[in-house]
């Protein structure tokens, strides 16, 4: 039996895993959690449900955030017109993005706030598994006025970032692990002041990195671009005078958000309902969920499609990525339909849709 009070955000339409909501109920039983919250993307992870949150008056858990602290997305409107762009041209511009960054990462770390020996070597790098930079355009608004206050046109090409911090955050939780195994930080002790550090170095880190991956797809294209939100679903945090953990969770009280599917299906950007935001401990899905395991991924679809076959998406976008497993573990099939997660998400009335982007072209992974 669960100790903390457990509720999953999603109707009877959605499909959520058995083992994901074991997860969660196992992780709800852990000392001093009080408040669990399933979302509608609620997947299976390594022993911790993703697409949750969690709260606790007392106690800080790592390990519940995980090892990609500060993992989260940006979104920036570019000065590129979409009528003016030719993907032919983006795609093969594209390349030497698993290079270095050749910038000033001790300047740009020192900006930051951050100490200039936090590895700084792999700034401006995406990363694997489920980590991304799009190129997007808008395909439909919903609430003009809006979409307007909040800065956005549908003339241009967006870029989106997905990335984290990359060997920094696992660094950071296995060092607390070696120490303190999984057993939980109690809030206001030094150890947990420690971890609270290094925790807000790696989400700061995080940010910056994204914004350097950012930098270097305008370098590669010619362009310049605008940010106009950056969201971390990674974290802990204080809240209500206690701490609450984001697992593979967007915030509801940053302002308007992007709720990506899959590379090959729509991405929203939505306006948090904070009138409602509590029932969610303020959080919202961050994505689709994933509907496969990544072996899963790779058994089904291996023998069915082929590499160029998964280069193209239905919706036409082009993906570029030159790692055969990582191609078909993140195919569009491994994940939930985008749609039904943001339905569910309205019909708690959580979330008001104001528009939602076309993926152009996903970069994940190029050989040098």
């Amino acid at each position: 039996m669960s100790k903390a009070k457990v509720e999953i955000i999603a109707s009877s339409s959605s499909w959520i895993e058995q083992t994901a909501v074991d997860q969660l109920h196992q992780n709800a039983q852990l000392e001093g959690i009080e408040r669990v919250v399933g979302l509608p993307d609620l997947h299976a992870g390594r022993g911790i449900a993703v697409g949750a949150a969690f709260w606790s008056r007392t106690h800080v858990y790592p390990h519940l955030v995980g090892n990609d602290i500060g993992c989260g997305m940006g979104l920036w409107q570019t000065d590129q017109a979409l009528r003016r762009f030719k993907p032919d041209a983006a795609e093969k511009r594209l390349t030497g993005l698993e290079a270095e960054w050749d910038g000033d990462f001790r300047a740009a770390l020192s900006d930051a706030g951050l100490p200039v020996t936090l590895t700084g070597e792999a700034l401006g790098s995406i990363g694997g598994g489920n980590h991304f930079a799009e190129l997007l355009c808008v395909d439909a608004v919903e609430d003009q006025p809006q979409f307007e206050s909040a800065g956005l046109d549908g003339e241009h090409v967006y870029l989106m970032v997905h990335s984290g911090s990359r060997g920094l955050g696992n660094t950071i939780l296995m060092r607390h692990l070696d120490s303190q195994a999984v057993q939980p930080l109690m809030a206001g002790s030094d150890r947990c002041a420690a971890y609270l550090k290094d925790h807000d170095q790696a989400v700061r880190w995080a940010v910056l990195n994204r914004k350097v991956i950012a930098a270097r797809f305008f370098e590669r294209l010619g362009i310049s671009g605008t940010q106009h939100l950056d969201i971390c679903h990674n974290s802990v945090t204080p809240h209500e005078g206690g701490w609450l953990h984001r697992k593979g969770a967007a915030p509801a009280d940053k302002g308007v958000i992007v709720v990506p599917g899959s590379r090959g299906d729509l991405t929203y950007i939505v306006r948090p309902r904070l009138e409602a935001a509590d029932r969610s401990l303020f959080s919202l899905a961050h994505g689709a969920g994933r509907k496969w395991s990544r072996s899963e991924a790779r058994a089904k679809l291996d023998r069915r499609f082929t590499i160029a076959d998964l280069q193209r998406t239905k919706l036409g976008s082009r993906v570029i990525c030159e790692d055969r497993e990582l191609i078909y573990e993140e195919a569009p099939q491994a994940y939930k339909a985008i749609s039904q997660v943001i339905d569910d998400l309205q019909q708690a009335g959580l979330v008001d849709v104001i528009a939602t982007l076309r993926p152009l072209i996903t970069y994940k992974m190029r050989r040098e």
